[in-house]
């Protein structure tokens, strides 16, 4: 649809409040963005509207922390093991189907996330939310009536379909409503969601392991349906994401729901510029498609299944496969440095340190509030110092923290009884470990994908990218149970060589994004490096501005 630029100068609107360039055909129509308020967590307090539908998303996040959560102290209660014999310690192959249930959760978030893509453009990112506990929902209710190892097995995987999909559209919704200048602190609030998660989920199957019936484990798998309905009831009465609406042609709705999100009339300089920017990188990136792809246009159902296939291939081409080589890579990183063993496996993994039955289910559980901790600070760092220090310090720290606990466990785990010290001192860089990655590697990783990639391509780059976690993820559920029963010191040198790794990665291959819009990231990454593709830009948005189109061209 066509917005006149006339009409909207009728009712306040001026783009010269931003200082317009007017002569070099390359520039851009704004030299300078004005923010919307304070950087970081104390603009969040400037923008409560956009920062509570934010809260609101991230119980997407809350189920999943608390789908990981809930295991590691059920594979230890004695009701579980003896209505699923299977994953017990004394059967035979025990590690490998322990292994195999505990990670077909990832399997299912994996299958969830390569359609989340889909369905985020397709229905929109707030309905893809609501079809996501939906499924979710199937699942846990099969893994709480689960009568033998096949249906357990099946209903984690069902729910971890659903689970995909949210941790892939949450962060997704937040990143396309949030200010530059909060984006970090609220995409933040999506690891807190699922550390919150994990913590809430220990506690609980903590108490309820004294129950003397089967409800001893049901029972915490019922409780995950709550928050789901919460989710699912509350999401449809939030906002549309307003990129999501321009990029179908939405432009005044669009225009709405962004002075709705900042809190501000229609009519403020500030909303103006970010809604012709989001119309001029939808506009663009359809100009771009159009180029690239000029014989699936037609608007056919197979032109449209083709064109589908050809905009995941986009994300490997130029102008995004530097931004799907950070999104996959950091990711994968996040996994192979051992989060999720510790998570799942944290029981079973002070017992390689010496302690007792009872001190190993309660350091799990203060671990997790340790990450959490770790969390909250990044509530203040994650704008302040932005994203590439925080992956760089925190490789380092916890690639440090799993070289020391390698020794001691190498030097000294034949004699625990007679060499306690060494053995607390492992423990404490286990916890110095879980608050340096709650700090950095924990919200980073969540954060980034869902700000690179452009307007037509984010949702299957954050896709693709949260599929990266959950492949890493069902890997390193599945190799953990026996690396750490056969290699024993191994296991930690192991992700102390990744850490390492990560390191590297970081240094030469991840920009910062820390206050940059999400129509900057071109810049960011020098992908628009052609003088003749920023003057297509430029065209666009001064196009826009002037009113002689819409976010769609007339022959679109």
């Amino acid at each position: 649809m066509d917005t006149k630029f006339e009409e909207k100068n009728a009712i306040g609107v001026a783009p010269a409040h931003n200082e317009v360039a007017d002569e070099k055909p390359t520039q851009r129509a704004w030299t300078t963005r004005e923010p919307y308020g304070p950087a970081g967590f104390r603009g969040l307090f400037s923008n409560h509207y956009v920062a509570l539908c934010a809260v609101f998303a991230t119980i997407g996040g809350l189920l999943f922390g608390y789908d990981q959560g809930v295991i590691s102290v059920t594979l230890t209660m004695e009701q579980f093991l003896e209505r699923f014999p299977r994953v017990s310690d004394t059967a035979a192959g025990a590690g490998f189907w322990k292994g195999l249930m505990t990670a077909m959760l990832e399997l299912g978030a994996l299958i969830g996330a390569l359609f989340a893509g889909y369905l985020a453009d397709k229905l929109s990112r707030k309905y893809a939310i609501l079809v996501s506990v939906c499924i979710f929902t199937i699942g846990s209710v099969l893994q709480t009536a689960a009568v033998e190892y096949a249906m357990l097995t099946i209903g984690r995987l069902i729910g971890g379909f659903g689970i995909g999909a949210l941790a892939t559209v949450a962060p997704l919704y937040i990143s396309e409503i949030s200010p530059p200048e909060i984006r970090g602190a609220l995409l933040v609030l999506q690891e807190f969601s699922i550390v919150f998660g994990i913590v809430v989920a220990f506690w609980i199957t903590y108490g309820t392991r004294f129950m003397p019936s089967e409800w001893s484990w049901r029972l915490p798998f019922l409780i995950q349906m709550i928050p789901g309905f919460i989710l699912g009831a509350g999401i449809v009465f939030l906002p549309f994401s307003p990129r999501w609406l321009a990029s179908k042609g939405r432009d005044d709705e669009a225009l709405v729901n962004l002075a709705k999100l900042r809190g501000l009339p229609t009519t403020d300089s500030r909303v103006y510029q970010e809604w012709c920017e989001i119309r001029a990188e939808v506009a663009f990136v359809q100009e771009v498609s159009a180029e690239r792809h000029p014989t699936l246009q037609d608007g056919s159902r197979g032109s449209r299944v083709k064109l589908e296939m050809a905009s995941w291939a986009d994300l490997f081409k130029h102008g995004c496969w530097k931004r799907t080589v950070v999104g996959t890579g950091i990711m994968f990183f996040q996994q192979f440095v051992g989060i999720n063993a510790l998570i799942y496996y944290s029981p079973s993994l002070f017992k390689t340190l010496g302690q007792d039955y009872s001190m190993q289910l309660i350091l799990s559980g203060v671990i997790n509030i340790t990450q959490l901790v770790g969390v909250v600070s990044s509530l203040w760092t994650m704008d302040r110092f932005g994203r590439r220090p925080l992956l760089l310090v925190g490789a380092a720290l916890m690639c440090i923290s799993h070289l020391i606990i390698a020794v001691m466990v190498g030097e000294f785990s034949y004699d625990w009884a007679g060499h306690p010290a060494q053995g607390w001192v492992a423990v404490a860089f286990l916890f110095f470990y879980m608050l340096s990655f709650g700090a950095t590697w924990g919200p980073v990783p969540w954060a980034m994908p869902a700000e690179i990639f452009p307007s037509s391509l984010r949702a299957k780059g954050v896709a693709l990218s949260t599929c990266s976690n959950w492949f890493n993820n069902f890997i390193i559920g599945l190799v953990t149970p026996p690396l750490v029963q056969n290699t024993g010191f191994g296991a930690y040198t192991f992700f102390c060589v990744f850490c390492g790794l990560a390191f590297l990665f970081t240094w030469f291959l991840v920009p910062e994004t820390n206050g940059k819009s999400l129509e900057e990231m071109d810049k960011v990454f020098k992908d628009v490096s052609s003088e003749a593709e920023e003057a297509q830009k430029a065209r666009i948005e001064r196009e826009i501005i002037e009113g002689r189109r819409g976010t769609y061209n007339a022959t679109a």
